[in-house]
């Protein structure tokens, strides 16, 4: 039970994810931001077949590629039921479920706050977990639907996972997410892991994955303490113009 995963750029700021069943050969994209970039790197793997999507949450940026996907590879399409406003969907899935890639389960979980239906996928055995716009490298996803109360819980949901955990998230937001983050956070190892990103950034790198233990350590969204001090730092966040 080995998963191998392939992060590429689409559109402005997101990733897309393709992942791997190593022993059966099973190959999902989770989320479709551009059915036309997923397609070139499916080629350029040389998978050579799309069992899956694996839906996150309703955003247009996360299922606008469901139905040239389906019609191209006959693939099945997962995710929550919010879905259905943007994209088809074949199957229905909520927390507590679990979808098979192959011979690895992929637990789901809800996690609310960004969106109402909001879901993630983790596989445990692995120590990998597809989280959508829930939790990112240094940030977490703004609040469109949910209440501040609910994204701290899927927050908290998330940080109760082992540490080693592997955090591969939508969008490549960090360097503005560092930038906040130094504004709340006035520790030396802060300024380091800032100074880590910008640097990563500037040589053209991806910053995602990142890793749960990475995040309790430096996120300033999980490191908050309880849903009101979330709420303020949230705020302060969606005003923040450094």
């Amino acid at each position: 039970m080995t998963l191998d995963v392939r992060l590429f750029p689409c559109l402005n700021d997101n990733y897309g994810l393709l992942v791997r069943d190593r022993d059966s050969g099973a190959v999902a994209t989770v989320d479709t931001p551009d059915a036309g970039a997923i397609l070139a790197d499916l080629e350029a793997s040389g998978w050579g077949r799309l069992d899956l999507i694996l839906n996150t949450h309703w955003h247009p940026d996360h299922t606008q590629g469901n139905a040239r996907l389906k019609a191209g590879t006959g693939c099945e399409i997962v995710g929550p039921e919010e879905v259905r406003k943007a994209a088809p969907i074949d199957r229905i899935v909520v927390g507590g479920d679990t979808v098979m890639l192959g011979g690895t389960p992929l637990e789901v979980t809800d996690a609310p706050g960004h969106t109402l239906g909001h879901i993630v996928y983790r596989s445990v055995g692995d120590a990998q977990a597809f989280v959508g716009d829930v939790l990112f490298t240094l940030g977490c996803g703004r609040l469109f639907e949910g209440t501040p109360a609910q994204m701290w819980n899927s927050l908290q949901i998330l940080a109760a996972w082992p540490d080693e955990t592997v955090i591969w998230c939508a969008h490549e937001y960090t360097a503005a997410n560092a930038r906040f983050a130094l504004s709340v956070d006035g520790r030396p190892e802060m300024a380091a892991r800032a100074a880590e990103i910008f640097a990563m950034r500037e040589r053209g790198e991806a910053t995602v994955p990142t890793t749960i233990g990475a995040e309790k350590a430096f996120n300033p969204f999980l490191r908050a303490g309880d849903a009101a001090a979330f709420a303020a730092v949230r705020a302060a966040k969606d005003v923040f113009k450094g």
